[in-house]
């Protein structure tokens, strides 16, 4: 029997797609806030979120590490992973289970 339960408990999807403009980054950033150290947020869209990104960093800094899963027209996934060991943006709330 293959062991994944480590792999698949650590991955947390979120489907952008499906949250109404207006409320997507709150819910973004609240998401990126739940989680715990080493944990992942796997994103999806249908467009490159180049200013959330941007706004993630400045944000989290390196709390929060950004790969690209894939990234074809009306496509987007991006894995969103806390790493608590990172510094954070000079003046920036630490991500994740440091809020709690």
């Amino acid at each position: 029997m293959e062991d994944t339960t480590m792999f698949q408990n650590d991955v947390h999807p979120f489907d952008a797609r499906g949250v109404a403009k207006r409320f997507r980054h709150a819910a973004i950033f609240g998401a990126l806030e739940s989680l715990e150290d080493g944990e992942v947020m796997r994103f999806v869209n249908d467009h490159d979120p180049l200013p959330l990104l941007g706004q993630i960093q400045q944000r989290y800094g390196n709390q929060v590490g950004i790969t690209y899963v894939a990234r074809d027209p009306g496509n987007i996934v991006i894995d969103f992973k806390i790493q608590l060991g990172a510094p954070a943006s000079a003046g920036a709330p630490a991500a994740a289970a440091a809020a709690k």
